[in-house]
């Protein structure tokens, strides 16, 4: 059997950019949250909160509705209400992207 050497790389350079990291580290649930969001930002979706609450597989609406918040508290997504104050949009912001370009550079630098 042989060693992923290149996913070895990557996890060691995510655990250097999480040690300089002066912000929360983000938790598995949040990680996948923010992973959700992007793709079905990238697909030209628009999320609502109710549509991430429905992803049951990564924990209960209440375990959800925290994660959210706390994205949206450390500044990787903001909420915008749309329409009536029950349906709020979720939307990435400036600071998320930049983590998923810090995470994009480990890749490439991974496989260097």
């Amino acid at each position: 059997m042989t060693t992923p050497n290149l996913y070895i790389r990557f996890l060691k350079l995510l655990h250097i950019l999480d040690s300089k990291s002066t912000i929360r580290k983000l938790d598995s649930t949040e990680r996948q949250l923010l992973d959700s969001i992007l793709l079905d930002d990238v697909d030209g979706n628009i999320v609502l909160v109710g549509d991430l609450l429905r992803l049951t597989p990564l924990g209960s609406q209440a375990t959800l509705h925290g994660r959210i918040t706390n994205l949206s508290k450390l500044g990787y997504i903001k909420l915008v209400t749309q329409g009536d104050a029950r349906r709020k949009r979720v939307m990435l912001t400036t600071q998320a992207y930049k983590h998923f370009e810090q995470l994009s550079g480990c890749i490439k630098q991974a496989a260097v």
